[in-house]
């Protein structure tokens, strides 16, 4: 194999999958990338056996052939190699040769058939969506997935193709969060599939505010996304998302309409005070007026009033302020509504007039 190409050519599909090479590897050739070289194109691909990124670039390749190279010291050379510096890469002996300028490294490498990859995946579904609605649509959701908790399912992002709606739903127990994109779908049964958190993370981080469209494949166990760019494939976590419209509050009739930035600010401000651990802080509700509170073990204490939209019976409730200002944070608005049942119940939180996102926020004891 040998090629030539700028650094910048060859920089960015390279960070494009560097995401998922883990520092430590059960297997080796899990810390290389793998170089496939054709005539006219380089594709790189890496994996840690749950997702796989690939990505390519247009090069005019000398001698074709594919290999495994160490992918954080391959992408540290080209780092630190100077602006628009040339790279000439070639294998001889099982090593590989990189050259720019007067500077050479010789790297190891393992052969191109150690290296796992998931070539054709059974799709059930395929549509397109835009890029930047999907990147959007992770963004607004995946904050609210659970980490690392023993309900496996809860790890990752619950996405559902179902008409003409692809519809995201994450949730870790304590709060949750769906949002709706008017997409054309496709015919078939509706279906749920869960993508695990890792996938979420690196597809979110590659994904751009682009109008172009991309395509998605949804498969029994895997799910690929490709643009112009990239190629993304993740594993499918294998089990049953709860029932998210049973989470969603039947009774909450009393409706708080709140300028969102100023709600942010002031929760931001409380819950410095707050209790570190806990992070709880008390809303105070009363007549186009709240009162938010927190309180620390040192007895330091903070308070806030704000003027707000509400026009019920008094009522006093606690929250996680962690989980308010996510969701503040998701909203793009200029106000928020909260719809509250009484001051035990789960609060449901969404743009003023809007139903595409909605959160739910369960309440805590203080």
């Amino acid at each position: 194999m040998k090629f030539s190409i700028q650094r910048e050519d060859f920089l960015k599909p390279l960070q494009q999958v560097i995401g998922v090479v883990e520092r430590r590897q059960t297997l080796p050739v899990l810390g290389n990338v793998l170089i496939n070289a054709s005539k006219k194109s380089v594709r790189l691909t890496s994996t840690d056996l749950e997702v796989e990124l690939q990505s390519h670039v247009n090069v005019a390749v000398t001698e074709i052939g594919d290999i495994t190279l160490p992918a954080r010291k391959l992408l540290d050379i080209c780092r630190t190699l100077p602006a628009e510096a040339q790279l000439d890469i070639s294998i001889k002996n099982d090593r590989a040769l990189i050259r720019s300028g007067k500077s050479r490294f010789t790297l190891s490498t393992l052969p191109a058939t150690e290296f796992p990859v998931i070539d054709k995946i059974k799709s059930a579904r395929k549509f397109a969506v835009q890029e930047k609605a999907l990147h959007n649509l992770i963004e607004r959701t995946a904050f609210a997935m659970a980490q690392q908790d023993v309900r496996y399912y809860l790890n990752g992002l619950m996405l559902e193709p179902s008409g003409g709606t692809l519809r995201a739903v994450a949730t870790d127990g304590h709060r949750l969060a769906m949002c709706e994109l008017a997409v054309d779908v496709g015919d078939g049964i509706d279906q749920q599939v869960i993508v695990p958190r890792k996938g979420v993370q690196e597809l979110h981080r590659l994904l751009e505010q682009k109008e172009a469209e991309i395509q998605v494949e949804i498969g029994s166990n895997h799910i690929r996304i490709t643009t112009d760019e990239l190629r993304f494939t993740s594993k499918l976590i294998d089990g049953r998302f709860p029932d998210y419209t049973r989470v969603m509050p039947k009774n909450a009739d009393k409706r708080l309409q709140i300028n969102r930035d100023l709600l942010r600010q002031a929760l931001t401000r409380t819950s410095i005070l707050s209790n570190e651990k806990y992070r709880g802080i008390r809303l105070d509700l009363s007549e186009n007026n709240i009162k938010i509170q927190a309180h620390n073990p040192e007895k330091e204490e903070a308070v806030e009033e704000l003027d707000a939209s509400y026009d019920h019976e008094d009522m006093v409730i606690g929250f996680n302020v962690t989980y308010l200002l996510d969701v503040l944070n998701a909203i793009d608005t200029d106000d928020v509504e909260v719809f509250l049942c009484d001051g035990n119940s789960s609060v449901l939180i969404n743009k003023p007039a809007a139903t595409d996102c909605r959160y739910v926020v369960m309440p805590m004891r203080l």
